[in-house]
């Protein structure tokens, strides 16, 4: 199974690469395969590599939803 998230960078770095935030987790990727991203901008996140970028409210009610379910697996017993 794969899985890929939405994801908002925070800051452009050289060689193609840009520190993204996800939930308040930052880590470096890589910008290779994607032209015109801008801070601020989400992207699609996959083993480290930006796919795609995302329209900001799918990826406001994508997270969202990650939020919810992460708060039901925690009032589970």
């Amino acid at each position: 199974m794969c899985l890929a998230l939405p994801v908002r960078v925070v800051q452009l770095g050289a060689d193609d690469t840009a520190r993204v935030d996800l939930g308040g987790v930052t880590k470096e990727i890589s910008l290779a395969l994607l032209d015109d991203v801008a801070i601020g901008d989400y992207v699609i996140l996959h083993v480290g590599y930006a796919l795609s970028k995302l329209d900001p409210d799918e990826a406001e009610k994508t997270l969202a939803l990650f939020a919810e379910l992460s708060d039901l697996q925690a009032a589970a017993p």
